[in-house]
């Protein structure tokens, strides 16, 4: 024996010594031939036993040995799986299932370099300190463990081998470009799956391997790979565990993984042993990055290339020599510190956290006395994880096998026959498949355990057919997910003329006879300018025949494809199974542009017509669907005369008009055709004519596309920035003056200077403004935010909709020709005490009053839509109004908002009073909270540029019958009233110096038809 043997109990005060006479290591890179040298060696003595790292591998070894040998001579051992022939003397385990001692003339060790891995590494280092070959033992592994080996194991015999084929670095590449034959390496089932989905839709399928996969599910999906179905393979780290496959380039998708206790990048040494599976025997294979992964550096690539990695310095250890007297001395005896230098104590694995944990439970202690309950316990604790669930259900489930085994004699009958039906099951996703496959293995690990269960034949046999059914089925719904059958045979389908033979693959790299000549995509050819020779002009006629054939059969595909097929890309190009197939361009209509065909010549006749329609088909079907109140608009028959000429304009527009701008247009319109256009979506603002439904993201980028291609916008500033913010949800943005303004509105905001509002926002606030402007100060106590009628402050509401801070406020509102005079907190505060005072003592009377003119207020919104709200009618007066003294937005845009304060006369006798929160208290309570700071001034908003004469005569009187109390500095009421241009006059009475009283102003004959006219008639009837 190479170990020498020690009682337990002496093993902790006695020095391990070790041996290597006998045993060789045979170490290099991978594709140096090691597992098949060591089935060679196997199989010329009387007896082996071969570890492997994966059940994978050991499955593909068992395989090959059966090939040899025959079945009858041939065991397979792994954690849920035995084949033992009763005349069987080679052994295929892995490493985990191998004898602890054994008789056998050979042993074989593959992998030991995972002894160094923080999981499973201490199973190793016991394997390969402790297991011994009578006639011959081989450790297998990279060059990296020869140090830590030769340290070890005195007297070892190392035999380096050279790698057989070279490996080279070939870059980053798009996982769509990887050239055929490549394994696509990631670290989780889930990026597993996405990235075999996208190999799936742009090149036709692709292979899975993970470790998970049972063997039967696993060597199915490799069959796919090699027999040439599929091209490509995504695999996790399992395929770098001398998984033979025929690949040519291994791509790393991740260069991260978790290693059981954390996540962590791959070592040089990792990357490695996984890039190696590129190139079998004498072929050269290459290496990668993929998808996000940051191409490697030189000093990785120069390390893989060459294959030489940092040494392996330490190897887990864990105590074999365990005592079973009680918990806690088993416990202390797994914590025994490494005897040698070169080894180091392995962190705890789960079966240790296991016992930890069940170790705290006191039932469990009270039936684990006695050295064989404890040793008990602990075999049950080697039950893996397979589900991957939480340390605390895999230790009940570790409870519940011990206390049956303990009370019963065995895991009670039923109960395990409740856990396999719950497993037997073979409906459901890829998921849900796996999980049940998970699950019943524990339970096949679970029937091959000696003396667990009273009848394990008959419970291996039924969880081995439950795992084979559950399989197929995983392997069906893998294939049907990430393989496409009909383009797996179109990549191995060949183009033929007399002399030549042409590929043309399904990525659109075309071939002839194996040599590349071009790129095809979508219906355009694109020749390689490095393919040159005497032969050229025949390998390109071989090529242009097969494409002719080829363009015919995409025509054909084109033409029965799904709308899902097709994608319309923000630049106006349309896409085809990811590939450009057209573009739009600008035509009378603006809702239906034009299609320009992005194809050679060889589509042509038929085929090209087909073509064509098809994608016309889906562009028109795609704008109309997402625009579909715009395209009813515009195909509306039941408009006439003005309506319909604001509907054209409204198309014409993409959906936002300023309202300004067809002020006369919507003034002339009567009830009835106002009512139609609602119907169809129009929404008639007091800023804006547009179509609410539109101010969505989809919409907007369709619309932005729109107007880009009539105005060869796609490569101004901002465009397709500003969709962004409508689809977070914004309803106010920083503007950017490098941007073209015509996105805000077309995005659906409206620029106002510093800031973007968008559209329906600003209705909103118009709706919040109006009560405030059109309150009189004889009618009660103020609304929240009113003044005196003329002025108002903002309020919280305001800022709410907006989502604005107070500055930004300013900046809106200023924009919107809002025109603000600051006054001292305490004058305000005064001056909304007193006519809080003076309204007091009326109170019962204005609530009367209120009643009244509510039911005034409804009967005179007949004519309106929820939709529209109270900004509706009062603004179809609204443009003709707003020109007078109107102060500009940015870019010489009106100030509308003196046009609502204007426009709200009209209905002034149909207005009742609003009560609310008086607003001095909270004015003064802020000023009070600023501590010795110097209040803020008070901002009071009021209509920029425009007197107040043509204010009714009512609203007139009462502001000359307001008293002196509450006016002091600030309160600019009694000012001279500023000229048209916004400046006061040098001289002149006050406003309330009745002295020289200005003349009437002379009114407009009222028309008996106007809504104003029924409502003024109607409280005229309900005062008498």
């Amino acid at each position: 024996m190479s170990v020498l043997m020690q009682h337990p109990e002496t093993a902790s005060r006695q020095p391990m010594i070790l041996s290597g006479r006998g045993v060789t290591a045979v170490l290099g890179p991978t594709n140096t031939g090691k597992t098949h040298y060591a089935i060679e060696r196997m199989v010329a003595h009387k007896s082996g036993v071969i570890g492997l790292p994966l059940r994978l591998l050991a499955r593909e070894v068992y395989t090959r040995i059966v090939q040899r040998v025959g079945v009858d001579k041939v065991a397979l051992i792994t954690g849920e799986e035995k084949i033992t022939p009763n005349d069987a003397v080679y052994s295929v385990c892995t490493v985990e299932a191998m004898p602890r001692q054994t008789d056998a003339a050979f042993v074989a060790i593959d992998e030991v370099q995972l002894a160094g891995d923080l999981e499973r590494g201490h199973i190793f280092t016991d394997r390969v300190l402790n297991l011994r070959g009578r006639e011959e033992t081989l450790l297998l592994g990279a060059a990296t463990m020869r140090p830590i080996l030769e340290k070890l194991l005195p007297g070892l015999t190392v035999v380096s081998r050279p790698r057989l084929s070279h490996l080279a670095y070939a870059g980053s590449k798009k996982i769509t470009r990887l050239p055929r034959r490549s394994a696509v390496v990631a670290f989780s089932a889930d990026e597993v799956y996405a990235i075999a989905e996208l190999i799936r839709r742009q090149r036709g399928g692709a292979a899975v391997v993970l470790g998970a996969l049972s063997p039967r599910t696993r060597n199915a999906q490799v069959a796919l790979y090699q027999e040439g179905d599929v091209e490509y393979l995504v695999a996790t780290d399992a395929i770098g565990m001398g998984l033979n496959l025929d690949v040519d380039h291994v791509a790393f998708a991740q260069d991260s993984k978790f290693d059981g206790f954390q996540y962590r990048n791959l070592t040089p040494a990792e990357m490695g042993q996984i890039a190696g599976r590129a190139g079998r025997h004498m072929r050269d294979g290459t290496f990668g990055v993929t998808g996000r992964v940051a191409p490697l550096v030189d000093e990785t690539i120069e390390r893989i290339e060459s294959h030489e990695f940092p040494p392996v310095k330490l190897l887990q250890w864990r105590s074999k020599h365990l005592e079973f007297n009680t918990l806690d001395v088993l416990r202390q005896s797994l914590e025994a510190t490494p005897p040698v230098p070169g080894l180091t104590r392995a962190l705890p694995a789960v079966d240790q956290q296991a016992l930890e944990r069940l170790s705290l439970d006191s039932e469990i202690r009270d039936i684990a006395r006695g050295a064989d309950r404890v040793e008990l316990l602990w075999d049950v604790c080697s039950l893996p994880d397979y589900r991957r669930i939480t340390p605390l259900q895999h230790s009940d489930l570790i409870a519940a096998i011990f206390r049956d085994i303990v009370h019963h004699g065995a895991v009670r009958e039923d109960y395990l026959a409740e856990q396999v039906r719950r497993a037997d099951q073979t409906g459901g996703d890829i998921d849900t498949l796996s999980a049940r496959i998970s699950q019943i293995r524990t339970w096949t690990y679970v029937s091959h355990r000696p003396h667990w269960l009273a009848n394990p034949s008959h419970w291996q046999e039924k969880t081995r057919e439950i795992e084979d059914r559950l399989s197929d089925a995983l392997h069906e719904r893998l294939t049907k997910r990430f393989v496409d059958r009909r383009t797996s045979v179109l990549m191995k389908r060949l183009r033929e003329n007399a002399m030549l033979e042409a590929e043309i693959g399904v990525d659109g790299d075309v071939f002839v006879e194996g040599h590349h000549v071009g790129q095809l995509s979508g219906f355009r050819f694109t020749p390689d300018s490095s393919a040159e020779g005497p032969d050229q002009k025949a390998v390109m006629a071989a090529a242009q025949k097969s494409l002719a054939i080829e363009f015919e059969a995409r025509a054909a595909r084109l033409h029965a494809s799904g709308n899902h097929d097709f994608a319309l890309g923000s630049d106006g190009t349309v896409r085809w199974l990811g590939d450009p197939v057209a573009r739009l361009a600008s035509s009378d209509n603006i809702l239906a542009p034009r299609i320009i065909l992005l194809a050679d010549d060889q589509l042509s006749g038929q085929a090209r017509e087909v073509v064509t329609a098809r994608i016309e088909r889906f562009v028109h079907h795609h704008i109309s669907t997402i625009l579909k109140p715009l395209d009813d608009l515009a195909k509306a028959e039941d408009l006439e005369g003005l309506a319909k000429g604001l509907a054209f304009r409204i198309v014409e527009g993409l959906g936002v008009l300023f309202r300004r701008d067809v002020a006369d247009d919507v003034k002339a319109l009567d009830q009835e055709a106002r009512g139609t256009l609602r119907r169809y979506g129009v929404r008639f603002g007091a800023y804006h004519v547009f179509m609410p439904a539109l101010l969505k993201p989809a919409p907007a980028e369709i619309i932005t596309m729109l107007w880009a291609l009539r105005n060869e916008g796609f490569d101004k500033p901002g465009y397709g920035d500003i969709a962004a913010a409508l689809a977070a949800g914004r309803t106010s943005i920083v503007t950017e003056a490098e941007y073209q303004r015509d996105f805000y509105r077309l995005a659906g905001f409206r620029y106002l200077g510093k800031r973007a509002v968008r559209i329906d926002i600003l209705e909103r606030l118009s709706d919040l403004i109006r009560p405030l402007l059109q309150w009189n100060p004889g009618n009660g106590v103020p609304p929240e935010g009113a003044y005196d009628g003329r002025r108002f402050m903002t309020t919280p509401a305001m800022l709410s909709i907006l989502g604005a801070t107070p500055d930004d406020m300013e900046e809106i509102l200023k924009g919107l020709g809002y025109r603000s005079e600051s006054i001292d907190p305490a004058v305000a505060k005064a001056h909304l005490d007193g006519l809080r005072a003076k309204a007091a003592p009326s109170l019962p009377e204005a609530e009367k009053s209120d009643g009244t003119s509510s039911e005034a207020g409804i009967d005179s919104g007949s004519g309106e839509t929820p939709e529209d709200g109270p900004s509706e009618e009062p603004a179809s007066e609204l443009e003709s109004k707003a020109t007078v003294g109107a102060a500009p937005e940015d870019d010489g845009q009106p100030a509308e908002a003196v046009a609502i304060v204007e426009t709200q006369a009209d209905m002034q006798s149909a207005t009742h009073a609003t009560t609310g929160e008086g607003t001095g208290d909270e004015i003064q309570a802020a000023a009070d909270a600023a501590g010795e700071e110097e209040p803020k001034p008070v901002l009071l908003w009021r209509p920029a540029g425009r007197n107040e004469n043509n204010r009714n005569r009512q609203h007139r009187q009462g502001n000359r019958q307001r008293q002196g109390a509450g006016r002091g500095k600030g309160d600019n009421r009694n000012q001279p009233h500023r000229n048209g241009k916004g400046k006061p006059p040098r001289h002149g009475k006050k406003h309330g110096d009745n002295s020289k009283p200005r003349p009437p102003r002379k009114e407009k004959p009222i028309d008996p038809d106007s809504p104003f006219a029924k409502l003024a008639a109607l409280k005229e009837q309900m005062n008498k």
